[in-house]
């Protein structure tokens, strides 16, 4: 009698155990998990702005904020072009050869852009994309920049524009991937690669020449700095942040 008492006592703590182990795995964690076997480190928790902060200062500013696990940019207080209390805001970390993965969606009208290489250096480089190269973030239909060659979303922003047209409508989410890795860059949007170029040769020399950032001497020659998040002075959403070092 006392042993079908323990038994039933452990079939009773085993089943408890399995409980909480069902309760406390769920897709999100397990995706995390295998994130993290395949070498990708997460950028964004979901619930704080730990590792970020807005470029030039040390916090980040009231108009961002976290929305149903998604970093959200509420720009209703406009500031020149960008947004009182909002302004880029970029990693704490700078990062050399990556592959980074984002999803973001964007309101209607809006625009933003994710930046890389961009030197946390306010003083010498007022704004993050005198340094910085753009992947662009955008509705296509209702932003004047959808009308501007290299300006649509997926670009490299004033530099190439997509091979492919892959951006979903606004209001869905899309997946962003930026490659660097020693001079090879590459642009991937929703699975499709859409740009792909050398950086920091003659030819990549040449095309700044002839771009909007030609009067910007740091603009696309530095081979490491941070990321960034644009704020355009419109409503945008960033989730599912990270990052994989290459050797």
């Amino acid at each position: 009698m006392v042993r079908k008492k323990i038994f039933i006592t452990t079939l009773g703590i085993l089943a408890l155990y399995i409980s909480f182990s069902f309760t406390y795995i769920t897709p999100a964690s397990i995706a995390n998990i295998k994130a993290q076997q395949k070498g990708w480190i997460s950028l964004f928790d979901g619930k704080t702005f730990n590792g970020w902060h807005s470029y030039g200062k040390t916090t980040v500013g009231k108009a961002w904020t976290i929305q149903d696990g998604a970093i959200y940019l509420h720009a209703a207080n406009k500031k020149n072009y960008q947004t009182d209390g909002g302004g880029d805001i970029i990693t704490n970390e700078s990062f050399k050869n990556f592959h980074f993965k984002v999803d973001w969606k964007i309101s209607k009208g809006g625009n933003s852009g994710i930046l890389f290489f961009v030197q946390d250096n306010p003083t010498q480089y007022h704004e993050t994309w005198n340094t910085g190269m753009e992947m662009q973030v955008l509705d296509n239909d209702g932003h004047p920049d959808g009308k501007i060659h290299k300006h649509r979303a997926g670009d490299l922003y004033d530099l190439i524009a997509c091979s492919k047209e892959t951006v979903k409508p606004v209001g869905e989410w899309n997946t962003a991937e930026i490659i660097a890795d020693h001079g090879k860059l590459e642009f991937i949007l929703n699975g499709t690669v859409v740009v792909k170029t050398t950086m920091w040769d003659d030819n990549w020399k040449n095309m700044i020449a002839h771009s909007k950032f030609k009067d910007m001497p740091g603009f696309g020659m530095f081979q490491e700095g941070h990321i960034a998040l644009q704020d355009h002075g419109n409503d945008v959403w960033y989730k599912n942040i990270q990052i994989k070092l290459l050797p």
